[in-house]
C-alpha cells in the first residue's frame, strides 16, 4: 500500500483499470461508394423502362437555334438599364438609412448624457 491509501482506506479498494482491446473494436470497415451506373429498382419501378428517369439539367436550353439568329440588343440594354437603377436606388436607400440612424444615435447619446441642446429647433427670423 502506498502512504497516500493508509489515510483513505476506501481508496485503496480502487485499482486501476486498463481498458481490454478487443478484435471486434479495431475492425476497419471497407467503404464502397455508391457509384452504380444503373440503380437497383425499387418495388413498382419494374414495369417503367430505364429511360423514363429525369434528365439532368444542361445549359441546351439557353442556346440559340442558329448562330445567325439575330440578338435582341435593344431589350437586352433596357434590361440592364433597369437592374443598374435599381442598383442605384437600393445604394442611395441605403446610405440615407445609415445616416439617419447615425444622426438618432447622435441624439440619443446626447439625451442621455442629460443635455438640453441635443435637437436643434429652427425659428423663423422676424
Amino acid at each position: 500500500m502506498l502512504k497516500g491509501d493508509q489515510d483513505f482506506p476506501e481508496l485503496a479498494d480502487v485499482k486501476t483499470q486498463q481498458p481490454t482491446a478487443t478484435e471486434e473494436e479495431h475492425r476497419v470497415l471497407k467503404f464502397r461508394p455508391r457509384t452504380l451506373a444503373h440503380p437497383p429498382a425499387r418495388r413498382g419501378d419494374q414495369d417503367q423502362p430505364d429511360d423514363a428517369g429525369p434528365q439532368p439539367n444542361d445549359l441546351s436550353r439557353y442556346e440559340r437555334a442558329s448562330p445567325d439568329e439575330a440578338d435582341d440588343f435593344r431589350h437586352r440594354m433596357l434590361a440592364n438599364l433597369a437592374a443598374f437603377a435599381f442598383t442605384v436606388a437600393l445604394t442611395a436607400i441605403g446610405i440615407w438609412l445609415a445616416m439617419s440612424i447615425a444622426d438618432l444615435r447622435k441624439n440619443q447619446d446626447c439625451v442621455l448624457m442629460g443635455r438640453r441642446d441635443c435637437a436643434h429647433i429652427s425659428t423663423p427670423r422676424s
